[in-house]
């Protein structure tokens, strides 16, 4: 291919009627031009094209059209390598962006391609060549390419002629890879005798993970193969499959997912000999992947905690132990004694994992080196332990809080966490009420502390309490503890009047503290539907209005608004009871909220207001049985159905496949777990209760938090809540 027809037909193309991520694709044919002038102009055309045709790996109606010239450059020699990287990702990706997936085909291979990949497909004749380049490179990244299409003919005949051929370890353990997306079974076979030391490292690995892919059984031979490449991270760089340059994590997924007995133990014996390895390297990559495990596998914390408990001087192990909470209590003497240390950092890391997995070993470490404990404190005063297991009082610790809230510089947040922590102890930490008083004209946030100390104590001391709020005027946190001090509303009744005529955050705010007043905020009825945005407030004109209309551009739906709507809605229902007036309102919040995956939440709070009013709510059931099909809304949807239609017209099976996706999905875990827990195992069929029990008593952990230690913690509880359902 000459480069000076690499772009024939450029302009000619109708570049305007497709579309990438970001908008029509007329910029397409200025990125080619830039892409094949070379220099720095390419490079930045290079990325420019990664982000509009290959966006976070969707693809676009133009993706498909980009292909012919990409593959004209790359066979011109022009930026070989870079371009055939990205047309091997365009040929990776699953599907047009709001597109059907691929669906793989056993023993590798695909069904029919979606249309970007059929454009790579079709552009094989002038890649194929490329697999005989006289530069390594080329040919690593042209089987790349070709493995990616999943086209059987002609790709695999040209693959398994050059592996015939190919000398460099690095191309052939590309190509082995290439062949095994096309032929799994037959790149196993060639994979089994590359398992031993006088391999090349790359190519060893690629035959290791040949085998797995192909579900072979691990054998002695595929554990010996990956510690002596360890550490396997170096020997990976080269790969282009980015999810396997991390190999141990990779291979200890794999294992542990095909969810067998034997499995799992090949993956902890892997994962116990690579933390015990003397070489800090090859623990790195250890932790990282008992790490993952963890995450996977319910087992995992038990079998891997005896070579875990070594490393307490390793932050990342100190961190993944924190997140195992009190699962990981063999861990708790080395963390104390860690957490003791002089070392500020060291020990403030030691001592925050040691709050969640053994806080009344904590509490006094913590005491000790209160102001030099950052992390530690953050971790007590709950950022990331459960909500409901509160950190132990301890009368040390009080002392030092008190002396840390009177402290005139404290650092970051520390001033909320002390707070937070006091909260926590009630009217144990009645001692601190006057540094918490003393606090308030400058921290309106100690309000809720104050309330929490003072409220069970004697008049005395809630009558000095409530003057000491009285002098904090227009902050709702200080009004609000006035009224659950004194059982006055009046101050706090005023706050929330002027916090309704604010912004969207400030009336959901203040809409949620004028819920908790019920009937007693009675007044503030008018200032709530003042407060609802125009989207919020219902249509009630019999006929449609033909009167002149204003010109003023309606607030438009975001987050924020519909939280606001949906948070009156709450607040007018509970002060009110008026469903004529409230269920409109959820109807608007449901009906904006489909618009996209941005406002999900907000559809799942308002299932759960609609809940809350019951069977009056139940001209919303076809709104909510339309939440059904999102995993992420269906719980929500689930209990909203059962609380407000008659049980008898329900199709309860229907329910409990809703509830069982979301939970196997890990969609929503918690509200999976109610949902399923208020239909009962008579709602279900046998084989939705087996999938039940599967859930329940199976090893692989119900993956749903998008942080490690919620995640966990999440799973557990699930986990417990199920397993209940299914013996009941």
């Amino acid at each position: 291919m000459d480069i000076a027809h690499a772009l024939d037909g450029l302009d000619a193309h109708p570049w305007a009627s497709v579309s990438h991520a970001y908008g029509p694709a007329e910029d397409l044919p200025g990125l080619l031009r830039a892409l094949v002038a070379g220099g720095e102009q390419a490079d930045e055309a290079l990325a420019e094209l990664y982000s509009c045709i290959l966006h976070q790996g969707s693809v676009y109606t133009a993706s498909a059209d980009a292909v012919p010239y990409l593959a004209r450059i790359a066979a011109a020699g022009c930026g070989t390598v870079e371009v055939l990287g990205l047309l091997g990702g365009l040929a990776e990706s699953e599907g047009e962006w709001g597109g059907a997936r691929d669906g793989e085909r056993e023993g590798g291979g695909e069904g029919p391609p979606a249309p970007v990949r059929a454009a790579v497909v079709g552009q094989l004749p002038l890649l194929l060549p490329l697999l005989a380049d006289g530069i390594a490179a080329v040919r690593q990244a042209t089987a790349w390419a070709v493995g990616q299409t999943r086209a059987v003919e002609p790709a695999l005949p040209a693959l398994r002629r050059r592996w015939a051929s190919e000398t460099d370890p690095v191309v052939r353990g590309e190509l082995l890879t290439a062949l095994g997306r096309l032929d799994r079974s037959a790149a196993a076979a060639e994979a089994g005798p590359l398992l031993g030391e006088d391999t090349p490292a790359p190519l060893r690995l690629a035959a290791v993970l040949a085998g797995l892919d192909a579900g072979e059984p691990w054998t002695g031979a595929h554990h010996a193969a990956v510690l002596a490449l360890l550490p396997a991270d170096p020997v990976a760089a080269d790969r282009y499959d980015l999810d396997r340059r991390e190999p141990l994590r990779a291979i200890t997924e794999e294992l542990l997912l095909r969810e067998t007995p034997a499995d799992r133990d090949a993956a902890y014996a892997l994962l116990d000999r690579a933390l015990r390895d003397e070489r800090r390297e090859v623990r790195a990559e250890a932790v990282w992947a008992a790490d993952h495990a963890c995450q996977l596998s319910r087992s995992a914390p038990r079998r891997l905690l005896p070579a875990l408990a070594r490393l307490v001087a390793d932050p990342d192990v100190v961190h993944l132990l924190g997140n195992l909470g009190p699962a990981a209590a063999e861990a708790a003497p080395g963390l104390a004694a860690r957490a003791a240390q002089a070392e500020d950092g060291p020990a403030d890391q030691a001592l925050a994992a040691l709050v969640l997995i053994a806080p009344r070993t904590a509490a006094p470490l913590l005491a000790r080196a209160l102001g030099r404990r950052p992390r530690a404190l953050e971790a007590a005063a709950g950022q990331r332990a459960p909500a409901d297991a509160p950190f132990p009082f301890d009368p040390e610790l009080l002392a030092a809080v008190r002396v840390r809230l009177t402290a005139e510089q404290l650092g970051g947040n520390e001033h909320h966490q002390l707070f937070r922590l006091v909260r926590q102890w009630g009217r144990a930490a009645a001692p601190a009420l006057p540094e918490l008083c003393a606090a308030l004209p400058h921290r309106p946030e100690a309000a809720d502390a104050v309330a929490a100390v003072a409220v069970d104590g004697p008049a005395a001391e809630r009558d000095r309490a409530a003057a000491a709020l009285r002098e904090v005027p227009g902050s709702v946190a200080a009004a609000r503890a006035l009224y659950d001090l004194t059982g006055d509303p009046e101050t706090l009744l005023g706050a929330l009047a002027d916090r309704l005529a604010a912004g969207p955050y400030a009336v959901a705010e203040a809409a949620r503290a004028a819920a908790g007043l019920g009937a007693e905020a009675l007044s503030l009825a008018p200032a709530l539907r003042a407060a609802l945005s125009a989207g919020g407030v219902p249509d009630t004109s019999p006929v449609p209005d033909t009167s002149p209309v204003p010109d003023t551009s309606p607030v438009p739906d975001t987050s924020p608004v519909l939280e606001a709507d949906l948070a009156v809605a709450d607040a007018l229902w509970r002060i009110t009871g008026d469903a004529a007036e409230v269920v409109p309102i959820l109807d608007g919040v449901l009906r904006r909220a489909d618009d996209g995956a941005w406002f999900d939440r907000t559809a799942v709070r308002a299932a759960r207001v609609a809940a809350l009013l019951g069977p009056v709510a139940r001209p919303l059931t076809a709104r909510l049985d339309g939440l059904l099909a999102d995993r992420v809304k269906a719980p929500a949807a689930v209990l909203a159905l059962l609380a407000v239609t008659d049980g008898a017209a329900l199709d309860r099976g229907r329910l409990a496949e809703a509830a069982l996706c979301a939970a196997e999905t890990g969609s929503d875990l918690r509200g999976a777990g109610e949902a399923l827990a208020a239909l009962g195992t008579t709602a279900l069929d046998d084989g939705q209760r087996r999938r039940l029990a599967d859930l329940a008593g199976r090893d692989r952990r119900i993956v749903g938090g998008c942080f490690a230690g919620a995640g966990i913690r999440d799973d557990e509880a699930l986990r417990a809540l199920l397993a209940a359902v299914a013996g009941g």
